[in-house]
Parts: structure tokens; sequence; C-alpha cells
């Protein structure tokens, strides 16, 4: 009887997810598309895509292992130059204005080398993950909606937004991850009461 309890508390705890389609449109998403069109973000991702040049794999794993070390330092000049760096002051404006609606943003490189974001990430390279393959190597227009998390801490359904950032050419030259809190825009695309 225990067990039935704990576990219908634990159901009534989590609420069912929000439509992510319905919730995350074309709208949305031009809407996304238009603070991304900064030319703050791709001045950014041109200098560190010029900066980084043709690095190997090994240079990338060490550049990650810095990362993931220097969260854990006192000493953090990998960490403190990217949150220092004018995009990420941006995009950290940018998600102050969402008043809760973005949980995080950050820009990756042509490698998937973090380049800006709006608060430390759990490392520096993203190009082994989803966000980063199922949008920069798939061209300028490529979108990726993540399927939606439960924050059990923050109780809020979350989930993850990925776009590729293109040059004028239409290149791409990185990608883009904001995280959504789809419970607020549930909230806010709710008719009113």
């Amino acid at each position: 009887m225990l067990s039935s309890l704990a576990l219908s508390g634990q159901a009534a705890a989590e609420p069912p997810a929000p439509d992510i389609k319905a919730l995350v449109d074309d709208a949305f998403i031009a809407q996304t598309r238009e603070w991304l069109a900064n030319p703050i973000v791709q001045l950014s991702i041109n200098a560190q895509n010029e900066l980084r040049g043709d690095l190997g794999q090994a240079e990338i794993d060490a550049l990650d292992q810095q990362w993931v070390a220097e969260r854990e330092s006192n000493d953090k000049p990998l960490i403190s130059a990217t949150l220092s760096a004018p995009l990420s002051i941006y995009l950290l404006r940018v998600q102050a204005k969402t008043l809760g609606l973005y949980t995080e943003i950050f820009v990756m490189d042509a490698h998937g080398l973090n380049v800006g974001q709006s608060s430390i990430t759990g490392d520096y390279w993203q190009g082994d993950e989803a966000k980063f393959q199922k949008t920069f190597p798939n061209g300028a227009n490529a979108v990726f909606l993540d399927e939606p998390e439960w924050d059990g801490d923050r109780r809020i359904w979350i989930a993850q937004l990925n776009l590729t950032i293109a040059d004028d050419t239409a290149k791409p030259i990185g990608a883009a991850t904001v995280e959504i809190n789809l419970t607020e825009l549930a909230r806010r695309a709710a008719p009113a009461s």
C-alpha cells in the first residue's frame, strides 16, 4: 500500500508533458532566429572559427577536459573567458528578458565548441551530441527539437531547441541551443481565464 501511495504521489508530482510541437511552432522558431540574427552572434562564431582553425580531435578533447576540470577549480581561465565574452553577455540579456521562458542558451562554433553561453554548461564540446550533429552538418535551415524532459528540481518541463547558425551566404558556421521552460510556455499560451 505504501508503494502504491508513493507511486500515486509521484504521478501527481509530474504533470503530463506539454505538446511541444504545438508550443514550439514555426512562429516561435522564427522569433528565435530573429534574436540569433544579431551581428554579435555571427561575428563571435566567425572569430572563434578563425582562432581555432582545424583542430584535431585530441585538441578538442583537451579543451573539453580543461573545461570540466575548471568547473571544480577556483582557477577558471577558459570558463571565465567564455562567460565574459560579449556574446555570452548578449545571450544572458536575451535569457533575462524572457522572464523565465529560456533557462539556458549557448552558441557553438563549427567544431561544436562553445562560443558564448548564458550559464556554465557541463562540458565545452557539444559536437558529440545530437544538438550539434542534427543541426550543423544538415545545412543552414536545420532545426532539431529534442524531447521534453521533466526537471524534478525545478518542477518544470524543459526541452532544447537547436538550430544551425549560417553566415550571409547561407554557409553553416555554428549552431545554437535554447533550453525552453515548456511549463511556462504552455502557461503563456493558455487562454486567459
